[in-house]
């Protein structure tokens, strides 16, 4: 949920995610996502990885539509650990930097949004060098988007007010301890004073949960967090999942209001 002083009663602010993979947006803010288009703001999500016309790009058209964020839009490339996500298409964390900031700037500047979320700089819970690599460029284009002697075939220089990172702090991983390090899987958290939102999104958690199920791929196999999840008792999965957590960049230029995710 995101207000600010200024803006309390009105519209919240329009909101861009940018994630790695199909399943990300769903997973770490489909509670802040529902929230807001429900309450009529704009929103959308830039996947960075998987072609358009493989299964996983399909579940994520489906989640959106749950989540109320719109048409897809993928950029196509190759997730790290998987060939077949993209073939003929460099992996994403190998594509040139610049190349990759402009993809995002050209975004930003089409959308327009208040506020953009991504991966924060841990890469998440297990450190997906992806999900890395989308912290990294986001930061970058979140600048470069304001600055109209950059990317000038991106369309005109647009300033978001505030960057947040979609986190997991220390005190809130008991649940997801077990769950990942039982499949082997690392363990990454940030320090709770380093969160700067904490968002309780229990009255879309339904809806979140429906977008997550909508990536039925990931919802086999022993290893996915979907699948970790569905396999949870309902109480213990709705104790993770109420409640989204998030840092915030603090070099982002703001403008007169600075949107702020509401405690």
């Amino acid at each position: 949920m995101a207000t600010s002083a200024s803006t309390t009663g009105s519209a919240l602010p329009s909101l861009l995610g940018v994630f790695a993979h199909p399943d990300d947006e769903s997973l770490l803010a489909g509670g802040v996502l529902a929230q807001h288009a429900a309450a009529g703001a704009r929103t959308t999500v830039v996947t960075a990885t998987w072609a358009q016309g493989t299964t996983r790009a399909a579940e994520l058209a489906a989640a959106l539509t749950v989540l109320g964020a719109g048409e897809p839009r993928l950029l196509g490339y190759g997730d790290a650990r998987n060939p077949s996500s993209a073939p003929g298409r460099p992996r994403w964390c190998e594509v040139d930097l610049d190349d990759a900031v402009a993809q995002i700037v050209a975004h930003i500047r089409q959308f327009r949004p208040d506020v953009v979320v991504t991966h924060d700089a841990l890469g998440q819970l297990t450190g997906h060098p992806d999900h890395r690599r989308t912290h990294q460029v986001v930061l970058l284009a979140v600048e470069a988007a304001g600055i109209g002697r950059l990317h000038l075939g991106a369309g005109e220089p647009w300033r978001t007010s505030s960057l947040y990172g979609a986190t997991h702090p220390h005190s809130a991983i008991g649940d997801l301890e077990p769950l990942l390090t039982g499949v082997g899987k690392t363990l990454l958290s940030m320090e709770d004073k380093d969160v700067a939102a904490t968002v309780d999104v229990t009255p879309w958690l339904a809806q979140k949960w429906t977008a997550i199920c909508s990536h039925t791929s990931q919802l086999e196999g022993q290893r996915p967090l979907p699948a970790l999840l569905a396999r949870l008792d309902e109480a213990t999965r709705d104790r993770i999942l109420a409640t989204e957590y998030f840092t915030r960049a603090g070099a982002v230029p703001a403008p007169a209001v600075s949107h702020v995710l509401s405690l």
